[in-house]
């Protein structure tokens, strides 16, 4: 078929696009270098500027793409691994989706990064978190930049790897380390099942390049559902669900709140979890060639959203709480991935990215007031105390829990509507998933914000709103929360005003020619939609209005550690116990049997064959030193000997 990807012959362009990566680069090298001796102010600046530099950038690269016509092009720089017919270029590809990802990502960053220095202000590795920062904001965009696969797993294991050093950026705190190595090793078992579907990729099509692996899929003569194109979408999934935390690999997520909160809130909302969102998205025509794989996408999906929700019900750490609604709402992006909804993913994706980071940084300055106190039981009635940061956690809420006309209620609306569409079953479960949802942020809301302070008359003593570089970027982040859902307005209220939909259009366009009913709008008629809108609302007011009775009229406080809990209660609250399971049938028996391994093969064998070398060694040293007599008559003898013997040898042998 036609190819709809162009090189781009622009230098300068190729230029602004090169330097959208290099400048977080740079900040990382720079600070990380000057770790401890540049100034905290210098530090900051540097750190701050690059990112915003990159966004600015990208939103002139933006405005020069819509300028000419939209039309994808890639950025060739050079060859980068030419091994016989593997041709991978260090290349970028500029289409809707990357802009897309490109302004999210340097945008949100950017506030990340002005709230920090704020928050991390008196740390006294300030140069090494910056430095960090800006490395996870170099590997995101080459993430979501690159034009192959291998560029794209790249970036996906430099996140990783930057996930690592912050979340154990306190290092000398061991549960920190250990939550630190968790999320690595949970990632390593989900970027394998990646790097097996890119292997199968290229075998396949004889590419990992997107225009030509695209090219390849949309005249694919397998057919549909063909257990190659199975096994790619499994893989590639099972990578997704490593990075964006779904069932089973999502423990690692919730702990990786032991990093900074400004950590916390960039990995939740603006680059690591939604790799995995991305790259199903980027790759949509290999999905729409595996209707399989997608209902496999949403029942996972959803199972996550319900599960993550309820145990977010019971939580008390104010970060925590968040964790499992980023969990929750990440398996709402894979449910819509999975009815074929990808831009409907993709808007949630943008909402949440709003929201997400707003809370977040809203329970940083909470923290920031409490003096480092995470548990709301020790809150309460902190509205007085913290203004801003109140309103704007309560837009924040407002905007997940999918009351209008705040972002979430356009993405959860649209998304759920395309479920109903698909499965009325789905919907149920997410509708339960959106009630809990509304209840669990409501209850962190109420039990933060209202009735007493029962915390410590010293934490007490101590409150106060956070800065400017703070409160700053909660304005922001509330603002874009409030307006951000007006990108994809409801058909119900005029025809082709979803702003969002139409500008990504074009990225289905191979998907549409391999399987023509793979992306498909909504077909509901005014009224289903109106109903599903007053259901969706109308849940969540509910969830708030329980909320609202139990922990404000009623004056319930959760139960203090210690206290016997209901059966059910204890469960979700200890969180089904799936760590200790993991803990019983993954981690222990790999423990024992790597002490085996241990005591057997490598005291046993490999110390056994290498000590026997040694003693051999000793002996025939013991055995030989008698013939150093220092006789010289001996000598003499053993030497004429030995002429004698190679003078045979050399006649009768040779």
């Amino acid at each position: 078929m036609q190819e709809i990807v162009m090189p781009l012959n622009n230098q300068g362009m190729a230029l602004l696009c090169l330097l959208v990566p290099l400048l977080p680069l740079a900040g990382f090298i720079i600070n990380g270098l000057g770790n401890r001796t540049i100034p905290k102010g210098l530090v900051s600046f540097i750190g701050c500027s690059t990112v915003l530099a990159s966004f600015l950038i990208t939103a002139y690269i933006f405005l020069d793409f819509t300028a000419n016509g939209s039309r994808a092009y890639t950025v060739d720089f050079y060859d980068w691994i030419s091994v016989g017919s593997m041709q991978i270029g260090f290349s970028f590809l500029i289409d809707q989706l990357t802009l897309f990802m490109m302004l999210m990502v340097t945008g949100i960053g950017f506030f990340i990064h002005l709230y920090s220095a704020g928050y991390m202000s008196h740390d006294e590795n300030f140069g090494k978190f910056f430095s960090f920062i800006n490395l996870f904001m170099f590997s995101m965009l080459l993430l979501v930049m690159g034009s192959n696969y291998v560029m794209m797993f790249v970036g996906w294991e430099g996140v990783g790897l930057c996930s690592y050093l912050l979340i154990g950026f306190w290092n000398k705190n061991t549960n920190y380390n250990n939550a630190a190595k968790k999320a690595f090793v949970m990632n390593r078992i989900g970027d394998l099942g990646f790097l097996l579907g890119i292997f199968l990729i290229f075998m396949t099509f004889g590419s990992v390049s997107y225009p030509q692996v695209f090219a390849e899929a949309a005249g694919y003569t397998g057919g549909i559902d063909s257990t190659v194109m199975i096994a790619i979408t499994l893989l590639l999934f099972v990578g997704a669900m490593g990075k964006s935390a779904q069932l089973p690999l999502f423990t690692w997520l919730p702990d990786a709140m032991a990093g900074p909160t400004p950590v916390s809130a960039l990995i939740h909302a603006a680059t690591m979890v939604t790799a995995g969102i991305y790259m199903v998205v980027r790759s949509n025509v290999l999905y729409a060639l595996a209707p399989t794989t997608m209902e496999i996408i949403a029942i996972v999906g959803v199972a996550t959203a319900v599960l993550a929700a309820t145990i977010g019900l019971a939580q008390n750490d104010i970060k925590k709480v968040l964790a499992y609604s980023t969990v929750s709402q990440l398996g709402y992006m894979f449910l819509a991935l999975g009815v074929m909804a990808f831009s409907s993913s993709l808007f949630h994706v943008l909402t949440h990215a709003f929201f997400k980071a707003l809370l977040f940084l809203g329970a940083g300055s909470v923290i920031h007031a409490m003096s480092n106190e995470q548990d709301i039981r020790s809150m309460g009635g902190l509205r007085k105390y913290l203004p801003i940061t109140f309103v704007t956690f309560l837009i924040g809420t407002l905007a997940i829990a999918g009351i209008p006309p705040f972002a979430g209620f356009f993405s959860k609306d649209e998304l759920l509507a395309h479920v109903w569409e698909y499965n009325k079953v789905l919907w149920a479960l997410g509708m339960l998933a959106s009630f809990m949802t509304s209840f669990y942020m409501f209850r962190l809301v109420f039990l933060t914000f209202f009735g007493t302070f029962r915390g410590t008359v010293e934490q007490k003593s101590h409150l106060h709103e956070s800065p400017i570089s703070m409160t700053l970027p909660l304005i922001v982040l509330a603002i874009l929360s409030t307006v951000g859902g007006f990108l994809g307005i409801p058909a119900v209220f005029g025809e082709n005003s979803h702003v969002l939909q139409n500008y990504l259009a074009p990225i289905y366009t191979y998907a549409r020619v391999a399987n023509a009913a793979a992306v498909e709008p909504l077909h509901l008629d005014h009224a289903t939609e109106w109903m599903l809108m007053g259901l969706s609302v109308g849940v969540a007011v509910i969830a708030a209005i329980i909320a609202y009775v139990m922990y404000v009229s009623k004056k319930t406080v959760p139960a203090t550690e210690g206290t016997k809990l209901a059966p059910l209660h204890n469960l979700v609250y200890h969180k089904y116990y799936i760590d200790e399971l993991y803990n019983a049938i993954i981690v222990r028996p790999i423990m024992w049997l790597s002490g085996v391994f241990h005591r057997v093969l490598d005291v046993v064998v490999v110390d056994g064959i290498v000590n026997s070398f040694g003693r051999l060694t000793m002996l025939s040293g013991r055995t030989l030193r008698f013939a150093q007599s220092g006789a010289i008559g001996f000598y003499l003898l053993v030497m004429v000997c030995s002429i004698v013997l190679i003078l045979f040898l050399n006649f009768f042998i040779g």
